[in-house]
């Protein structure tokens, strides 16, 4: 029995120094990002200056993370599609979000706007300069509210 609780610990120790070597952050320059988070940047965020980017590699995936000066933050994945979006106490450039949860937010909450916005699984989750938290399916249903 002890050789095999040795055997184990072993095991977990080599395991855990293999995510550690396999799993880093680094800074980087904006143009190490992949070209698609390079057009979005110059696209929607023109005038904002990048502070520093975040390369996070993880084992099955990548991940950039775009810090603004602003305190504006976007995050990408490894192809350099947006995951997410938080401006915030400014507007996420609308051309970014859906139209229905636009249209929605619009008529529901008046004079309100979407400071931070999160791609999921199952559709997207947006955060109203107000602090309230609204989920919405990928129909662009409203699903769940949380303040």
């Amino acid at each position: 029995m002890k050789m095999f609780t040795n055997l184990f610990a072993v095991m977990t120790l080599v395991s855990a120094a293999t995510l550690l070597v396999s799993c880093k952050d680094a800074i980087m320059t904006t143009d190490k990002l992949p070209e698609a988070a390079q057009s979005f940047i110059k696209e929607y965020f023109p005038e904002n200056t990048v502070s520093y980017v975040k390369k996070d590699s993880e084992l099955t995936k990548t991940t950039y993370e775009v810090v603004f000066q602003d305190g504006t933050e976007t995050e990408f994945d490894g192809k350099g599609q947006w995951d997410k979006i938080d401006c915030k106490r400014t507007a996420v450039p609308a051309a970014l979000i859906p139209a229905a949860i636009a249209d929605y937010v619009r008529q529901s909450f008046p004079g309100q706007v979407i400071v931070k916005i999160d791609k999921e699984t199952l559709g997207h989750e947006i955060e109203l300069a107000s602090g309230l938290e609204l989920k919405f399916d990928k129909k662009g249903k409203l699903v769940n509210v949380d303040d």
